[in-house]
């Protein structure tokens, strides 16, 4: 009877140390923020975003959060141009986001206001299609490119983008010196 004990309890340790272990990894990936600039008609506007990379980092997104900073979001990231019918959904997100599609030339192609869904059957929750293909997607709370003047056309740079926002109009003086030639992994 007490060595039955014994191997449930050990049993019992070793399903719990792999779920353990991925919920540090998860937590520690939504630590790492980069600087981002819109490059708006207002001037330079710098944001820490997160960035999504991988299929699980950008399936979570920014679900079951209850606040985001002014000058925080998340930046969407993928190696290959997105079809105009991959959108974005706001199951388990509760809190309103602005999206801006970014183009391959980091201009922003198309920006949408997205309310959260309360619905827990993901089948319920609508999704925003952005109607265009782009490269990059960034999420911050909802009214902020509004507020602080982002409209589509505005460049976009970051630490390891194309450095587009570098030359011709949207660069110049208030181009990002952290924007790179090289491309993201």
């Amino acid at each position: 009877m007490m060595r039955a004990r014994q191997w449930i309890g050990a049993l019992a340790l070793l399903v719990s140390v792999p779920t353990l272990a991925a919920d540090e990894e998860r937590e520690s990936e939504a630590a790492v923020t980069l600087p981002l600039v819109v490059h708006a008609a207002e001037g330079p506007q710098p944001f820490d975003v997160e960035v999504a990379r991988t299929i699980p980092e950008r399936s979570r997104g920014l679900m079951e959060r209850d606040h985001l900073d002014e000058n925080a979001g998340m930046l969407f990231l993928y190696r290959e141009t997105q079809s105009p019918r991959n959108g974005f959904w706001m199951y388990r997100t509760r809190i309103p986001l602005d999206i801006a599609f970014i183009g391959e030339d980091e201009r922003i192609a198309a920006i949408f206001t997205m309310l959260p869904c309360g619905s827990t059957n993901p089948a319920e929750c609508p999704v925003t299609y952005p109607g265009v293909v782009y490269r990059a997607a960034l999420e911050v709370y909802a009214g902020t490119f509004e507020r602080r003047g982002i409209a589509e056309g505005d460049c976009v740079s970051w630490p390891g983008s194309g450095g587009h926002c570098m030359s011709g109009s949207g660069g110049g003086e208030d181009a990002d010196p952290g924007a790179s030639s090289a491309h993201d992994e």
